[in-house]
């Protein structure tokens, strides 16, 4: 069974569905819990290649929902995931992964210049665009997070300022405030939390 902290324990919860299953090992019953995963994708990032899931095996990566012309919380997120992408830069295991959710103005281009303006060079940090159902439907089923349009939203889109921060096995493990500074410093904290518990040997 998972160990959700507690005595002698720092790992990190595992968060959303989970359902049991029971199967037969060594002749004996066992019930095991199997956790909401992210499941495959494939979206086209700022340098026009398409990324899907397998981009991100054996990484640890911080996802995150939001547009380019976003009036509202966007900037405050792109200045606090900066923080993340610097901490953390050129570390093989970690990765960031900005998805728009207006994919009809947020071109390849525009993403590329997006990146750019913010100082992001390398693969490390991929913003993507690709299929406005599909990424919606991503945020909101997979990663728990709200991504919908809105008209009388600013910007005419509606979305999280959440920052999920997932595992290698694509569990999520933890949800923070992206627009504020301490929820991003408890971000950075897990994060080394949780490379120091999937280099740790599987007991």
């Amino acid at each position: 069974m998972w160990a959700c902290g507690g005595a002698g324990s720092d790992r990190l919860p595992i968060l959303g569905q989970r359902e049991a299953i029971t199967k037969t090992v060594d002749g004996k019953q066992v019930t095991d819990s199997v956790y909401q995963t992210i499941p495959d994708f494939a979206f086209v990032s700022q340098y026009g290649d398409t990324v899907t899931a397998k981009t991100l095996d054996n990484k640890i990566y911080v996802a995150d929902f939001f547009f380019t012309s976003c009036p509202t919380i966007c900037p405050k997120m792109k200045v606090q995931l900066k923080r993340v992408y610097e901490k953390f830069k050129g570390n093989p295991d970690v990765m960031l992964l900005s998805h728009t959710i207006d994919p009809a103005h947020d071109s390849v281009s525009v993403l590329k210049e997006f990146a750019q303006n913010l100082g992001v060079t390398g693969r490390q940090w991929l913003f993507v665009t690709g299929d406005r159902d599909k990424i919606y439907d991503l945020g909101q089923k997979s990663y728990m997070v709200t991504a919908q349009a809105d008209s009388t939203a600013p910007g005419g889109v509606i979305h999280s300022g959440a920052f999920i921060l997932v595992d290698k096995d694509k569990h999520i493990r933890g949800i923070y405030d992206g627009t504020t500074e301490e929820g991003v410093d408890k971000l950075m904290t897990d994060m080394d939390r949780l490379l120091a518990e999937q280099a740790a040997p599987k007991s």
